[in-house]
């Protein structure tokens, strides 16, 4: 993948926030890394309002977790604001209802992109929707 940029990084992150299971986010995981993009996928869940910021410090660990950022203000932030942008996409649907789903976090060189596949609503009624953030380190 010669000439990887910010779409084809918030493509991976979409890929792996999408997928149906481990198995399939560990093949993608493997596709990615042969061309240099690191990924990382976490599973959410909970009440919105309250799952806010456990949702964005699960982004940071996992990304940490995979080596995808360093341990560093600068990095941790690019996650935490990606995550954040992601998140306030969908708030107007989520707001006072139940969310789960995924994150999925992709990297190459100083692109970072994070995606969030949510089901939102009760029950088995769910809505399903897809936020995306990114930012450059």
């Amino acid at each position: 993948m010669d000439g990887i940029g910010s779409k084809d990084v918030a493509v991976a992150a979409l890929k792996i926030a999408i997928s149906k299971d481990r198995e399939e986010e560990r093949n993608l995981k493997a596709f990615y890394q042969q061309s240099g993009v690191m990924t990382a996928g976490v599973d959410f869940g909970g009440e919105f309002i309250t799952s806010i910021t456990k949702i964005i410090e699960r982004a940071v660990v996992a990304a940490k977790r995979e080596s995808i950022i360093i341990d560093t203000h600068t990095e941790e932030g690019a996650v935490a604001g990606a995550t954040r942008e992601a998140i306030s996409q969908l708030m107007a649907k989520a707001i006072g209802l139940n969310v789960g789903g995924k994150i999925g976090i992709a990297r190459f060189g100083d692109h970072i992109s994070v995606a969030v596949f949510f089901g939102i609503g009760l029950l088995h009624l769910n809505e399903i929707a897809v936020g995306l953030g990114h930012r450059v380190i």
